[in-house]
């Protein structure tokens, strides 16, 4: 019996679920403890895309349980999307296979609009780049004590007095100070009776369920969203997410002591990449960028946004190896590297004549800061079909050494493709020891 929690180690993004996918062929139990619909895990298996927003990337393995914790802020809307295109698809989510926390915060049609309308309201180069789905004001509301949970919603005449009261402030900000259209309560109302009929048979205690889980000795596997570089506490702030991104999100975010999580894997992408506002030390605007930006398809899968792309940022590596006491890393998009004829890595960054090895804290350095790069040689080889590291051109399999020694992490997992099949699992975090 494992518990093992999955992380990104960068500004997300990093290919977790397709890990989470993998990984999940050994666990029973697989958790999402963080985050909303403003993530997007892409997996393709059997060459069909699916990409889940709120679902654990588990779900598509019919035997196993999947949850979503208390600390995702859910919008129930998506939810049943992502259900109904599941069952068109021939995927039928019975809750034998899906459970809701009571506890998991809602979001309401009034944070979306307060989203929109604050980032609206802001100057060029003032804007945080949010996705506009609400999260960020239901996260808030949740920490002020006005939010509404999954539990609250089964109570009509609770839900209606949280309700009421809710969008009477928010109708006052967003007419008043933001000069946004005003919202219906009762039409509100009506909407997520709907939704409560329909998610009530999903929702149940996930702490329980997860403390059961190890009682029999099951596998869990805990899924994060976004990367550690987007942690409200830990990350780029304020160009960051509304929730923590690290490990440690998971015990609060699903109800699990510390002492019972066995291993945590960190995602690095084999280069770096971000979506949206906030500074990039190993930014990459010139061809290489535009190569490395069109071979890996880097668009959002949650807003279709073009993604930054860069060099391997060593600083914002170890950064996550220290956060989240990464045991292993899984190495992705490696084959998006192969073409090009030299690469870099950031081994620190220099400031003001000085030498960093962490990200500082002050946001206005952060944007000052100069990448040090160390250079190694590429390889034009197509690596898609390799099978174990040792067929792996020498410097690609230099450069996997590279993220270990710069990490003092090793490599569990190297992802050479977008598929299944086109990863090697070099060391199985449930199991002591795994073949390469």
């Amino acid at each position: 019996m494992s518990t093992v929690v999955v992380v990104g180690t960068q500004w997300g993004d990093e290919g977790k679920g397709k890990i989470v996918d993998l990984l999940t062929k050994y666990a029973q139990v697989i958790v999402r403890f963080q985050g909303g619909n403003n993530a997007g895990h892409t997996l393709v298996v059997h060459g069909r895309k699916h990409i889940f927003h709120l679902i654990p990337s588990g779900i598509l393995y019919e035997e196993k349980l999947c949850l979503i914790g208390n600390g995702v802020v859910l919008d129930p809307a998506v939810l049943i999307e992502e259900l109904d295109q599941l069952e068109s698809g021939g995927n039928r989510i019975t809750p034998e296979r899906l459970r809701i926390s009571l506890n998991t915060h809602l979001i309401m049609p009034y944070h979306k609009a307060m989203d929109h309308a604050r980032e609206a309201a802001k100057s060029e180069g003032k804007k945080i780049g949010t996705t506009g789905r609400g999260i960020g004001p239901c996260y808030e509301d949740k920490i002020v004590r006005n939010g509404i949970k999954v539990v609250d919603l089964l109570d009509r005449s609770l839900f209606r007095d949280k309700l009421e009261e809710n969008v009477k402030e928010k109708n006052f900000i967003l007419r008043e100070m933001l000069g946004a259209d005003v919202l219906d309560a009762e039409k509100i109302y009506a909407e997520y009776q709907e939704f409560a009929e329909r998610l009530e048979p999903f929702v149940d205690n996930v702490s329980i369920i997860i403390d059961e889980a190890r009682k029999r000795g099951e596998n869990i596997l805990f899924e994060g969203a976004q990367g550690t570089q987007l942690d409200i506490d830990h990350g780029t702030y304020p160009f960051v997410t509304s929730s923590n991104t690290i490990a440690g999100g998971a015990c609060a975010g699903a109800g699990i002591g510390p002492s019972r999580v066995d291993a945590v894997v960190g995602i690095c992408k084999a280069y770096t990449t971000r979506v949206g506002a906030g500074p990039f030390p190993t930014e990459l605007t010139d061809r290489i960028g535009d190569y490395i930006q069109e071979k890996g398809a880097e668009f959002g899968a949650t807003t279709g946004r073009r993604r930054r792309c860069g060099w391997l940022d060593g600083v914002v590596l170890r950064d996550a190896v220290r956060l989240n006491g990464l045991n292993g890393l899984a190495i992705t998009k490696l084959d998006v590297l192969s073409g090009l004829e030299n690469l870099n890595i950031c081994q620190n960054y220099r400031l003001d004549g000085q030498i960093l090895s962490h990200m500082p804290c002050n946001i206005r350095q952060v944007e000052r800061v100069e990448p040090v790069y160390t250079g190694m040689s590429g390889w034009k080889d197509d690596i898609s079909g390799v099978t174990s590291l040792d067929q792996l051109p020498e410097a690609a399999a230099d450069y996997v050494r590279a993220i270990e020694e710069l990490s003092q992490t090793p490599a569990y997992i190297v992802s050479v493709g977008p598929g299944r099949d086109q990863t090697l699992l070099l060391k199985n975090p449930f199991e002591k020891t795994c073949k390469a």
